[in-house]
């Protein structure tokens, strides 16, 4: 019998990372087995991915040495950032510099790296559509993983560029839910007018993922993008809507109104809604729910997800 793979998965403790690492051990028939990075090896979500037969090891995104050694012996590897650990553009692009720079160190024969565009190939700096951040930036957690594309490029790193889309999972964690109204109706905000949302269980882009180690030569040097389904903000409240039992009304308020929220990263998120309502249809069209489909079968609706997941949405 052939020695399975090695899939060394930066992020193994995150949504994105822990799909991909549930999903190798889920599919022992893959030919995979997977090594799953964390910084902190003790803690009690690295100990239930041992406890499911993943072999943890420690690694830091910062510090290239030890993802040469967490990446040695792996012929793949899945590269993540999570810019909302530290809302820093110029830390996300040095973590994707180190981990670019490890693979290559290390030899890793396929690297996904998951990205997303730079929105100032179509909004420059000096388009006044929506405000530059931080200086030099319009989507601060797009533009630097956009940017960072080319440090694969440029290192010879054997990539393929992964394309994400809105988590689900962000009405749980990120505040997005349904919220009550003055007069005690529920009220989903979102600032993309009539617009379609690509959206995705964050679960189900770990299981891309691994679709796209399966068939390296058809994906090496390409970009792929994954949703499970292209919603508008009303088809998205009658779904919460049906789910929940009552009534979830949608919310369309402007990008420059969103922007006065007030939670860290509100102007970041403002602009990224704008920048997926004025660029619909390139935006939707690098996201076809048929290729997410066709790298896993089992990739969820959003009144699937909902399902299975309602019970988890704050309410209040």
């Amino acid at each position: 019998m052939a020695e399975k793979q090695v899939i060394a998965v930066v992020g193994a403790t995150g949504m994105q990372g822990g799909g991909l690492v549930r999903a190798i051990l889920a599919d022992p028939a893959s030919g995979l087995t997977v090594r799953a990075l964390t910084r902190d090896v003790h803690s009690d979500k690295a100990k239930e991915l041992a406890r499911l037969g993943a072999e943890v090891v420690a690694a830091d995104v910062h510090d290239v040495e030890s993802l040469k050694r967490a990446f040695a012996g792996a012929s793949g590897a899945f590269c993540v950032t999570f810019f909302w650990a530290h809302l820093s553009p110029e830390k996300e692009y040095a973590e994707a510099e180190a981990m670019a720079k490890a693979a290559k160190a290390a030899g890793v024969r396929h690297v996904i790296w998951s990205t997303l565009e730079d929105t100032r190939r179509w909004v420059p700096l000096s388009d006044n559509r929506m405000p530059t951040l931080m200086g030099k930036y319009k989507v601060p957690h797009f533009d630097a993983k956009g940017e960072a594309d080319q440090v694969f490029k440029q290192l010879g790193v054997p990539t393929t560029f992964l394309l994400t889309s809105f988590y689900w999972d962000n009405l749980i964690y990120f505040g997005m839910g349904p919220k009550p109204g003055p007069d005690g109706t529920l009220v989903f905000t979102l600032a993309m007018g009539e617009a379609r949302l690509p959206g995705i269980a964050a679960e189900d882009i770990g299981k891309c993922a691994l679709g796209i180690f399966r068939k390296r030569d058809a994906y090496l040097g390409k970009t792929v993008g994954v949703s499970g389904e292209h919603l508008t903000g009303s088809q998205m409240a009658a779904a919460l809507s049906k789910a929940l039992g009552r009534e979830v009304r949608y919310q369309a308020v402007p990008p420059e109104v969103y922007r006065t929220f007030g939670f860290p990263g509100a102007e970041d998120v403002a602009n990224m809604f704008q920048f997926k309502r004025d660029f619909n249809a390139v935006f939707c069209a690098a996201r076809e729910p048929a290729i997410a489909r066709a790298l896993n079968g089992g990739v969820q609706t959003f009144a699937q997800w909902l399902e299975a997941n309602k019970a988890r949405i704050p309410l209040s």
